[in-house]
């Protein structure tokens, strides 16, 4: 059996809500880029040919970004010490992304700032102390038991 499938001593106690709370913004931020990358898919099949190509393009790149938070919300709901990586690129990636939308002159600024306070509050979850030791992490210079 590998390491993952053997239950952590951590796992054996109640998951905590912090981790749980991060496992579900993830979750929500990949099913958000799912919603949009269908969207944009349907609109540029639909819609006018000379932009087909660059819709569909698009569409598809969103659905395959959605793996990255997908992939770690499940990864922290199962308290995998590797999901805590893609977590936090995907959070770092977001905050650049709602700077741009909140430099719109349109309907995107409250998206711009729904998604800064989301990336802000998961990367303050997912960097906790509560859930660095659900997530079996030690830090720099821990003695290993």
């Amino acid at each position: 059996m590998s390491v993952e499938q053997n239950p952590s001593p951590e796992s054996t106690q109640p998951r905590p809500l912090r981790l749980t709370a991060a496992a579900v913004l993830a979750a929500l931020e990949g099913l958000a880029l799912v919603v949009g990358g269908v969207f944009i898919l349907v609109l540029g099949i639909t819609g006018d040919a000379d932009d087909r190509q660059q819709a569909v393009t698009g569409g598809v790149t969103l659905i395959v970004l959605a793996l990255l938070p997908l992939l770690a919300a499940r990864g922290l709901l199962g308290r995998r010490s590797w999901s805590r990586g893609p977590a936090v690129i995907t959070q770092i990636m977001a905050l650049p992304v709602a700077y741009n939308l909140l430099q719109a002159d349109s309907m995107a600024i409250p998206g711009g700032i729904v998604l800064g306070v989301v990336a802000v509050t998961a990367l303050v979850l997912l960097v906790n102390q509560e859930t660095t030791r659900a997530l079996g992490i030690r830090g720099p210079g821990s003695a290993s038991e």
